[in-house]
């Protein structure tokens, strides 16, 4: 299953959002891969074992169930999520990438691969717009901790 999807970040036409620099954005991001538990209520515990200025290690848990991924950066432009195959996990890829069509207009564009069938029918096509929406949720709701957190300058700028 392969999709993406677009969220506007600065909207120099809507005075009532708060503008947030590219800089800002960049820390929020790299900030839900270093600190995922300030994004994701349900996650129960993250380790990471590695750390580096190019990206992380770690170790998810959601209850009994334990994630392992790879998390890289491509400074201001680029965090991309990697889940190799594990248990009963296929492997996926999600990546968040800043674009900047005009000077200040900020997107996130968020770009799902999963391993699936590539034609699903009856109850998995169901799955994967449960799926799709859910991604789309927690994505609005990455944008909104991130907006939260700039709001309390713990961002920067």
């Amino acid at each position: 299953m392969k999709f993406n999807h677009l969220i506007q970040i600065n909207d120099k036409l809507n005075p009532l959002v708060d503008p947030l620099s590219r800089a800002q954005l960049w820390r929020g991001l790299v900030l839900r891969a270093e600190a995922p538990q300030l994004f994701m209520e349900h996650l129960d515990d993250c380790r990471i074992f590695d750390k580096t200025p190019d990206g992380v290690s770690r170790e998810l848990r959601y209850g009994n169930l334990t994630v392992f991924d790879t998390v890289t950066f491509l400074p201001l432009l680029q965090v991309h999520y990697q889940v190799p195959a594990q248990g009963e996990i296929g492997a996926s890829n999600m990546h968040m990438r800043i674009e900047e069509p005009e000077p200040d207009a900020l997107f996130v564009r968020f770009e799902y691969d999963i391993d699936q069938p590539a034609d699903p029918t009856g109850e998995e096509a169901f799955y994967n717009e449960f799926r799709r929406s859910a991604y789309e949720a927690a994505d609005i709701d990455t944008i909104r901790v991130i907006r939260e957190l700039a709001a309390q300058q713990q961002l920067g700028e």
